[in-house]
């Protein structure tokens, strides 16, 4: 069984910048990825960045420039530096957990948390 803890969400005038954190426990195999997926109102989740372990980053291409996804292996947490935020990344961030079970990836997610930049 695998726990996501998440933290650094809340409120932040355009332009700043918050730090979102995720840290994984439980019991699991080797982790092949972890990231950040978020979710508007009535839309599909949509990729926001994940850091595989060839340490290779990918993002999504409204975020590019702006926001940076590290990973602390040690302590199984991701962590995505956003900066230069804008109001239409107002949205629910969910932390992405992939393991890789042979063939196979098994995701779990977090529970999501709340980024709202104000204009």
């Amino acid at each position: 069984q695998v726990q996501l803890v998440e933290s650094g969400g809340g409120l932040v005038e355009s332009g700043g910048s918050l730090t979102l954190s995720c840290a994984a426990s439980g019991a699991f195999a080797e982790i092949y990825a972890m990231g950040y997926y978020r979710k508007y109102p009535g839309k599909q989740r949509e990729l926001v960045a994940i850091a595989v372990n060839s340490g290779r980053a990918n993002y999504g291409d409204s975020v590019k420039g702006r926001f940076t996804v590290s990973r602390d292996n040690a302590k199984h947490t991701v962590y995505l530096q956003m900066n230069s935020l804008k109001p239409e990344d107002t949205a629910v961030y969910y932390c992405l957990h992939r393991q890789s079970i042979g063939a196979d990836y098994v995701d779990h997610w977090g529970r999501g948390t709340q980024v709202t930049v104000s204009s």
